[in-house]
């Protein structure tokens, strides 16, 4: 009998906590560059873009490591 580690499980595990630290540290980053009047607009709103593409990321790694249920 041989116990099998899906390590692949783990990568995405991995994975999936170093999106949420990037989109936590952005999120971070955003929030203190909206109340420095100097910065510029441009900049925020790029940074806003990369947020909801890592936030898209997550979404979509979540949903992969949700089982497949047969009906």
């Amino acid at each position: 009998m041989t116990d099998k580690v899906d390590t692949e499980a783990f990568k995405k595990l991995d994975r999936l906590r170093e999106l949420r630290l990037s989109h936590r540290d952005l999120n971070y980053l955003i929030d203190r560059l909206q109340n420095d009047p100097m910065v510029d607009q441009l900049r925020i709103r790029r940074l806003k873009k990369r947020k909801l593409l890592l936030k898209d990321m997550i979404t979509t790694l979540e949903s992969e490591m949700i089982p497949d249920l047969d009906a």
